[in-house]
């Protein structure tokens, strides 16, 4: 005769796949306790801290309404931009900031789609953080053209003024691209809030806030019927947003792609500027879960192994960067094309030769780093690492657009971008704007997805039994 204890202990181990490798969640795993973590920040006293940080965002985001407003006053001759480089930071900072986006999609719905478990502690700060970037992101279309007060052409307005939006123009494809992407990405985010927010309308010690937190719950009660349509919303938002990871990217690498310059017309792009998307997003993941689990000390619920798993992508996905920089130069050599030839060495040789050789050794060779396993447990390596990345994925897109166009067929016509203060205020002003949103975010909505973790602790197994007394038959 077995104890029940001992008998419940085995059903657990044969039910959990992933034996042997570290939990996803440290030390008291009660439910109790995970619901205590979470909402402690959101309940407890606004810290000095957290002012300080809000302040600094603030300013930044002041400075973009500055920057902005100047724009409109002036108009985009105070940028860097000039002929031939009539592209310059606003499409750099846009195809950056959607790109920022992407990691918050792919971790809350294609790993739910193929039951990774390891997304639940990080997939609620990764979804805002995708709202925030197309935030940000979403600014540069409309600014960069110069008459902003004729950019409501840029959307599907049918024969309005006689005129037909040109559906043509890849710029209209970014518009419905980016815009269904944050429509998804906020339904798909606020859906998996509503357990959470009825969480905290039930401990909320104020009116305001339980006002507030049971509006925005829809009446959420926990019962088998809600949990019931909850789960199908959820399932049928992932499976829309899934294939958005791939789309979107792909159709902001159009806005090069379609292009007959040399450099940019290669269908290497959409597959390319996918890879780098995820690749970034997932380093700014990284960036913001290393600060929000130290101030928040959550360190039992976003532990070593969702970093760990994290690096593992960057890898990944920063060796398929890497052979896509590769395959440009073999596609220029072997296309044939002088110019085609040209302006890939010029790239790497040329002028902007700072640029092109930062961006390859912090996307190319920084990552490769994690292939040791140390380096992807270590918080700082880790830290570091992202900031690398971040740092060579905006000027992959500064390559990408300025090194292709400020030598152009004509050597008269040559010229160099330099950004002007305006440039660099507006780009600044941006981070502002993203920080901001997120500072909210982190004080007045539960960081981790307290439902989602609480599925993948023992006490949520079928089978699971606390321990007995030894000496307890079955």
């Amino acid at each position: 005769m077995v104890s029940r204890s001992e008998y419940y202990d085995s059903q657990v181990r044969y039910a959990d796949p992933t034996e042997g490798r570290a939990p996803l969640v440290l030390g008291d795993t009660s439910f109790h306790r995970i619901t205590e973590s979470v909402t402690q920040p959101i309940e407890s006293p606004t810290p000095i801290g957290w002012f300080m940080f809000f302040f600094v965002a603030l300013c930044g985001l002041a400075i973009l309404g500055a920057s902005v407003g100047y724009l409109f006053w002036e108009g985009v001759g105070i940028w860097g931009v000039n002929n031939p480089v009539g592209w310059g930071w606003a499409i750099v900072n846009f195809v950056f900031w959607v790109g920022i986006g992407h990691a918050g999609t792919l971790i809350s719905a294609v790993l739910f789609l193929f039951r990774q478990k390891w997304r639940t502690s990080i997939n609620r700060a990764a979804e805002a953080m995708t709202l925030f970037a197309v935030a940000c992101a979403l600014i540069f279309p409309g600014i960069h053209t110069g008459r902003v007060w004729m950019a409501y052409y840029m959307l599907p307005i049918p024969n309005q003024m006689l005129m037909w939006p040109q559906f043509r123009s890849p710029l209209i494809w970014d518009i419905f691209a980016v815009s269904i992407y944050g429509t998804v990405s906020l339904l798909f985010w606020y859906v998996g809030l509503i357990p959470d927010l009825a969480t905290m309308r039930d401990r909320a010690k104020t009116k305001l806030r339980r006002i507030l937190y049971g509006f925005f719950a829809l009446g959420w009660r926990g019962s088998h019927r809600h949990w019931l349509n909850y789960e199908r919303a959820y399932l049928l938002l992932a499976a829309l947003a899934t294939p958005l990871v791939l789309s979107v990217h792909s159709i902001v690498s159009f806005d090069f792609a379609t292009s007959q310059l040399p450099g940019w017309h290669t269908t290497i792009f959409p597959p390319y500027f996918v890879a780098g998307a995820i690749f970034s997003g997932f380093a700014m993941v990284i960036t913001l879960m290393v600060f929000t689990r130290v101030i928040f000390k959550l360190e039992h619920l976003i532990t070593i192994r969702h970093f760990e798993n994290m690096a593992k992508i960057i890898l990944l996905t920063g060796s398929l960067v890497g052979y896509a920089y590769t395959m440009e130069f073999f596609i220029a050599w072997y296309s044939g094309n002088g110019y085609e030839t040209f302006a890939f060495i010029n790239r790497a040789f040329g002028p902007y030769y700072w640029a092109y050789w930062t961006m390859f050794s912090c996307n190319v060779f920084v990552p490769q780093i994690f292939w040791f396993k140390w380096a992807r447990t270590n918080i700082v390596v880790l830290f570091i690492v992202s900031i690398f990345v971040n740092i060579g994925m905006w000027f992959e897109r500064f390559v990408i657009t300025v090194t292709s166009l400020h030598r152009d067929f004509l050597p008269s016509s040559w010229g160099y971008f330099v950004p002007t203060i305006w440039d660099v205020l507006t780009f600044v002003g941006s981070f502002g704007l993203f920080f901001t949103l997120y500072s909210l975010f982190v004080r007045f909505l539960p960081v981790v997805a307290i439902a989602e973790v609480k599925t993948v602790v023992p006490e949520a197994d079928p089978h699971f039994h606390p321990k007995e007394d030894a000496g307890h038959a079955a």
